[in-house]
């Protein structure tokens, strides 16, 4: 995988299904954003980054728990969804949230700024993980607070099989390790070689619901990381591949609609100060899944 190449990807991307992205996502993914804002203990006056912010459904959740004195700052690779975020900040008046068009992987902010670092299902789209978790614990103060979800194992996400259809009509280079850091253990073992001390990990099962097969369509194709790769495919291509994923996720129809089980993995954790990060590892080992 270009790593340079996957970044480009993820931009346009995410360009394309920034308008559609909160109408056909938001709440499905409230369990994540929820279990995020709870385990991150933010308190009035704290300043957050929210790493992958997307429309800023995190960034304005924790822009309220901070209060007038706090701030939060939200960056994304998307400059669409910053712009978008941005415009509903100044509709709301909200002064103490703002946000930045950014590369995750390579943060513009100086050391130690924050109090706590955020990250709501955007690391596992990111070429090189590690080299942002690094950043993330650069950025925080010590003893800060880091939060992550992910999505989880592939086996317990029933769309997963939206890669290898897109996949099949071409050649994307979409996420092609999107599963990995759901796997049992691998965000927090991540966590703690960036210099973490892992507090938590959890699972969270959950359902999509989308009320018809157009709904179910819609999100996979054009509200996600698909939406570049779709925007390219001929009408016999995205007849062929609507058709593979609906008979991909038949077993979960809900009557006109489908409930599909998927998974969150989540990790709540704290910036090591300089001298205990020798042994930061031990923590995570206490706590493995």
């Amino acid at each position: 995988m270009n790593a340079d190449l996957q970044r480009r990807i993820q931009r346009y991307g995410w360009d394309r299904a920034a308008d559609l992205y909160e109408p056909l996502w938001r709440a499905q993914l409230g369990d994540a954003r929820t279990a995020v804002l709870e385990c991150a203990a933010l308190s009035p006056g704290d300043r957050v980054l929210d790493v992958a912010c997307g429309t800023g459904l995190v960034t304005f959740e924790a822009a309220r728990a901070v209060g007038r004195d706090g701030h939060a700052l939200g960056i994304d690779v998307s400059r669409r969804m910053v712009e978008l975020s941005a415009q509903r900040a100044q509709r709301l008046q909200a002064a103490n949230c703002s946000f930045a068009a950014m590369d995750a992987e390579m943060l513009a902010l100086p050391d130690g700024g924050f109090d706590a670092v955020l990250c709501a299902l955007g690391l596992m789209y990111l070429p090189e993980p590690e080299r942002a978790l690094r950043e993330m614990r650069r950025v925080l103060r010590p003893e800060g607070h880091l939060a992550i979800a992910v999505w989880g194992e592939r086996s317990r996400c029933g769309w997963s099989e939206l890669f290898p259809i897109v996949d099949a009509e071409i050649a994307s280079e979409v996420c092609p390790l999107f599963f990995q850091l759901g796997q049992p253990g691998t965000l927090a073992r991540a966590c703690v070689d960036a210099g973490f001390e892992v507090a938590r990990q959890w699972r969270i099962a959950t359902t999509l619901n989308f009320a018809s097969a157009q709904d179910a369509c819609d999100a996979a194709f054009l509200g996600g990381p698909v939406a570049l790769a779709w925007s390219r495919f001929t009408e016999d291509a995205r007849a062929r591949a609507r058709s593979r994923y609906l008979d991909a996720i038949k077993r979960w129809r809900n009557g006109g609609g489908y409930a599909v089980p998927a998974e969150f993995a989540v990790v709540a954790a704290r910036a090591a100060r300089p001298e205990r990060q020798a042994g930061a590892g031990h923590v995570a080992q206490a706590y493995a899944e």
